[in-house]
């Protein structure tokens, strides 16, 4: 039971990723129709997102976030040629 509970947790885990990513793309298209440049959005949803973790979490753990998307950039995830999801 533990494996199976274990999978299920990482499927519900995942379908929530999903939908945060579905709620943050129509956001950024939403920001661009209005014609904010992606710069100013991107620096608005990142504020956001540290200041909401900073809300509920610790300090350390929004610093262990920025750490985990430094690297997550470096090994070139979100460069071009990356798929969104």
């Amino acid at each position: 039971m533990g494996q199976a509970g274990n999978d299920i947790d990482q499927l519900i885990r995942e379908e929530k990723r999903l939908t945060a990513v579905e709620s943050q793309t129509e956001a950024w298209a939403e920001g661009l129709s209005a014609g904010i440049e992606p710069e100013i959005i991107a620096e608005a949803a990142l504020s956001t997102a540290l200041l909401e973790l900073l809300r509920t979490e610790s300090e350390s753990a929004a610093i262990a976030l920025i750490e985990r998307m430094k690297e997550r950039i470096l090994a070139g995830e979100f460069g071009p040629s990356a798929t969104r999801h």
